[in-house]
């Protein structure tokens, strides 16, 4: 029998009659549960999904969604985005970044009014597409403004490795990677919203491994399923924790088998481990200071660390959002996007007021787009 297809394999995670056979299951897994549950999915790429798919539609009226602060962009503050317009508007500088921080806007604007205003600012899709610009532009000074995730930084700790061992003096570096557990653990603790179980990063956890959600069963008592992006994965994922909760177990879980090992990827962590080291404190937007929850180069890579090169630039005081903004609520699980007086009217995705509406991986973003809502 041959092989499925990459397109055929797509579509089986997209087949209806899969996706109604699931949903009759959790409908009789919910209602052998009795009572409300309130399911987390922290990344931003399963708040589209499920809003893109209509997943929330299909769900028996005791399983609500709550959408996470697991969108890079969207976590960034102000003053992180203002580092990057003022090293932007330097001569002698090109600011390299991802696509998605194109737009958004700090308290100066955005880097796209930045290069309007003649700022040389350049997206790449990957990391180390900078080093082609640097040999490209070797009197200028390069800085590679890095956000995302665990999922992103190894390339990050790629290119600063290059950079090393090709001896390149004109690359510098903007850290602002982030790491997922922490703010799982703020948002438990702080009791803003209710949260009965996780849905967990899969990119996220293809890096570092399902290994790091133990501590959620273990001191929360909240079981974690580790779920792909399509619609039979997040609804697989959703069926399991309600199973869990029927059994009586509280665990880890991996959907996603395919990609997702408990051990993640041993070669990238060594990697991200040469080069990065965990900051004592980052702010995240909306939701405050989170001990431990970043990287940053380590001591002896930081004459390669733009942050402290350029520190008497860089504004390190706090830089607050749009009064009537509600992004803070939405990322901190607490509001969702229809509740913004912003949201559709003035906050829109050609005119962003706030992050979450900005980055392609937002809340917001889900709801324009997907959830007819404008």
């Amino acid at each position: 029998m041959s092989s499925l297809s990459l397109r055929e394999l797509y579509e089986g995670f997209r087949d209806p009659r899969t996706i109604r056979a699931l949903v009759k299951k959790i409908e009789i897994e919910a209602d052998k549960l009795g009572r409300d549950i309130h399911i987390m999915e922290v990344c931003g790429g399963h708040t589209h999904s499920i809003v893109k798919h209509g997943l929330h539609q299909l769900m028996p009226q005791n399983i609500h969604f709550i959408h996470g602060p697991g969108c890079p962009v969207c976590v960034l503050p102000k003053e992180r985005i203002d580092h990057a317009y003022r090293l932007a508007m330097q001569s002698d500088v090109i600011l390299v970044t991802l696509g998605d921080m194109i737009k958004v806007p700090g308290s100066k604007g955005s880097l796209q009014d930045a290069r309007a205003q003649g700022a040389d600012v350049r997206y790449v899709y990957s990391p180390l597409d900078t080093l082609r610009i640097a040999k490209e532009n070797p009197d200028k000074k390069v800085i590679f403004f890095a956000i995302g995730f665990e999922t992103t930084t190894p390339m990050t700790a790629a290119l600063v490795g290059h950079v090393i061992n090709e001896k390149i003096d004109n690359i510098f570096f903007h850290i602002n990677h982030i790491t997922v557990p922490e703010p799982m653990k703020v948002l438990l603790d702080a009791k803003r919203s209710k949260i009965d179980a996780f849905i967990g990063p899969s990119h996220v956890s293809v890096i570092s491994g399902a290994k790091i959600y133990k501590v959620f069963p273990e001191a929360y008592h909240t079981p974690v399923v580790v779920c792909g992006f399509e619609p039979v994965d997040i609804l697989e994922g959703i069926l399991m924790l309600l199973k869990q909760r029927n059994d009586n177990r509280c665990e880890v879980e991996i959907e996603y088998t395919r990609s997702v090992t408990p051990e993640g990827n041993l070669v990238a962590q060594k990697l991200i481990d040469t080069f990065f080291e965990k900051r004592n404190h980052f702010r995240w937007r909306g939701i405050g200071d989170i001990a431990q929850s970043a990287l940053q180069l380590r001591e002896e890579f930081a004459y390669l660390d733009a942050e402290k090169i350029y520190s008497d630039l860089l504004p390190n005081h706090q830089i607050d959002d749009h009064k009537q903004c509600i992004c803070g609520e939405i990322l901190m699980g607490a509001a969702n996007p229809c509740e913004c007086k912003l949201f559709g009217n003035a906050c829109t995705p050609s005119s962003p007021l706030g992050s979450c509406m900005v980055s392609s991986e937002g809340a917001c973003a889900a709801y324009y787009r997907y959830g007819n809502m404008r």
